[in-house]
């Protein structure tokens, strides 16, 4: 298990989760912070991301001359494209998702169980409107999920919980949480510390109501 002193930001975290992703892989990243990981993807990793509202060879985040109105991810935010990439219907693209051609899918939560549930499209606040998305079908489809997120709440509550209490959007679909404090693993014996940062191990299972393993340095991956 490895230990940084400073918790991570926005994108120090993309680009750890970026550097996991194994070459070759078919990739959706979904709206908020996983949109990040596109820019620090490395082109030997020959990575094909894949974005739900019909395109396959999306590249980073558009910037000053390179943005196209036309041209943008899920999240609505403009992006490049590489050579070779392709354009198709709502529905083929659903069809990738669901058919299980993607790799990885990396999504943020509101919650995610020890035992992989996950909960990220409603709290139940009563102005908030519901809408799935293609979360679900991500969730159910991709062969890892991935999470990032934030580890605590702003009331100091910990999201990786024994039981989620929101909505679910995916039943033990989730192999690994990414968070600012520590990467977590969920495997069948239970959740897995790989890393911390700005903690340590024993200061997170203070603070967490799940049983905690750290990991060997040889399980990293």
């Amino acid at each position: 298990m490895s230990n940084r002193t400073e918790k991570l930001g926005k994108n120090d975290l993309a680009a750890l989760v970026a550097a996991d992703i194994a070459p070759g892989s078919f990739v959706n990243l979904g709206i908020g912070q996983p949109t990040l990981v596109s820019n620090y993807l490395r082109p030997e990793q020959n990575i094909t991301l894949h974005t739900e509202n019909g395109m396959l060879g999306m590249g980073p985040e558009a910037t000053g001359e390179e943005v196209d109105p036309d041209l943008i991810n899920a999240g609505k935010i403009p992006v490049t494209e590489l050579p070779g990439a392709a354009y198709f219907h709502h529905a083929d693209s659903f069809a990738i998702m669901r058919g299980g051609h993607l790799d990885v899918c990396v999504l943020g939560a509101f919650q995610v169980s020890a035992s992989g549930d996950l909960a990220n499209w409603h709290t139940g606040a009563p102005d908030a409107i519901p809408a799935v998305g293609g979360a679900m079908d991500l969730a159910t489809g991709a062969k890892d999920v991935y999470v990032m997120m934030s580890l605590f709440t702003k009331e100091g509550l910990s999201k990786l919980v024994k039981e989620c209490t929101y909505p679910l959007t995916g039943v033990g679909c989730v192999t690994r949480v990414y968070t600012n404090e520590a990467v977590f693993l969920l495997k069948e014996d239970g959740v897995h510390v790989r890393d911390t940062f700005g903690t340590t191990f024993e200061e997170l299972a203070a603070k967490m109501d799940i049983p905690l393993i750290r990991s060997a340095a040889d399980s990293q991956q």
